[in-house]
């Protein structure tokens, strides 16, 4: 991939990233990684290049044009999809980028409009209907618990629990072992469902925007998250022969594969303690409590892997959506 190209995927993302009118410093602290993973930030004026994307708004015919064999077009197309559904379920400005973009790649409308409604059912799924907001995003005063629940005590045990936490980890880093893209999409809704439940479990109400705002506290920007295991991803896969062959395509799934483990792991188990607690830890412990389990959870990731790579083997991607559903 020559550095037109590199530009190309890059500028992409971006656009996608900002599709909804937002514009997260994590976002584009996630693009500025991507690029040093592509080996463009040396080539490649990183400030100037935002200005001229968000402020001239160039056009996306021009911008794809570089992207010239079917699999650099696909992969930039899914990355989109991926990035604009990180954070919740694409809005109608969207889903309108993410159309132009796909007649700008020339893709087949149909196959684009099944991939994409596959992302937005699985951000859909991270968590049950439920009606408005029962309170402030956390971290804030907490809602109160369900009657008969006992704060500090969960509706299972505090095994079940971490079984629970351990499972979803595994799954998350199994995800990440499979080629298909669609596969790491499935890991940030499965995170937000992680929480969900977590929070039901000890007696709250919870929507889609407390497990979200969550996982923001920590520090995790969803996506930025994406955005950095698709840039792993694609590594690993379309660049996987140009960048050193099997072995070292290999070898970036297995990091890859860890840190979702890892992550995941750590964002259950800081949860478990927030929920548990009453919502009564501040940000700063959050993150801070985030980052010390995050560090440990790396640590085990190795004693899963023959787990990982079991539960790898058992999951068909065309059944992403319920394997959230079921998370």
């Amino acid at each position: 991939m020559d550095n037109t190209q590199t530009r190309a995927i890059l500028t992409v993302a971006l656009m996608a990233a900002f599709a909804d009118g937002l514009k997260d410093e994590r976002e584009r602290d996630a693009i500025r990684k991507l690029a040093e993973a592509l080996g463009a930030e040396t080539s490649l004026d990183l400030p100037a290049w935002y200005r001229d994307v968000l402020l001239k708004k160039p056009q996306l015919a021009d911008v794809v044009l570089p992207l010239n064999t079917p699999e650099l077009r696909q992969y930039a197309y899914e990355m989109a999809v991926g990035v604009v559904n990180a954070d919740g379920a694409q809005n109608a400005t969207e889903t309108d980028f993410l159309s132009r973009l796909a007649q700008a790649l020339q893709l087949p409308a149909a196959a684009a409009a099944t991939f994409t409604q596959q992302a937005s059912a699985m951000a859909d799924a991270a968590v049950d209907p439920v009606g408005p907001a029962a309170g402030p995003a956390a971290p804030a005063a907490a809602t109160a618990p369900a009657v008969g629940t006992v704060l500090g005590k969960a509706n299972v045990s505090d095994a079940e629990m971490d079984k629970s936490i351990l499972n979803a980890s595994i799954t998350n880093a199994a995800l990440e072992l499979l080629p298909e893209t669609i596969a790491s999409m499935a890991i940030i809704p499965l995170q937000m469902r992680l929480v969900y439940r977590i929070g039901k479990a000890y007696g709250f109400e919870m929507d889609s925007s407390h497990a979200k705002d969550f996982i923001a506290t920590l520090g995790v920007g969803l996506t930025s998250q994406y955005v950095e295991q698709f840039g792993r991803k694609l590594l690993g896969g379309l660049l996987g022969g140009l960048a050193g062959g099997l072995g070292r395509s290999m070898g970036r799934q297995a990091v890859s594969s860890g840190l979702a483990f890892a992550t995941t792991y750590a964002i259950g188990r800081v949860a478990q303690r927030y929920y548990a607690g009453g919502r009564t830890l501040d940000s700063a412990t959050l993150k801070a409590t985030f980052t010390d389990l995050l560090a440990e959870a790396r640590g085990m990731a190795p004693t899963y892997q023959s787990q990982i790579e079991q539960a790898a083997k058992t999951i068909d991607t065309r059944n992403l959506v319920s394997l959230v559903r079921q998370g």
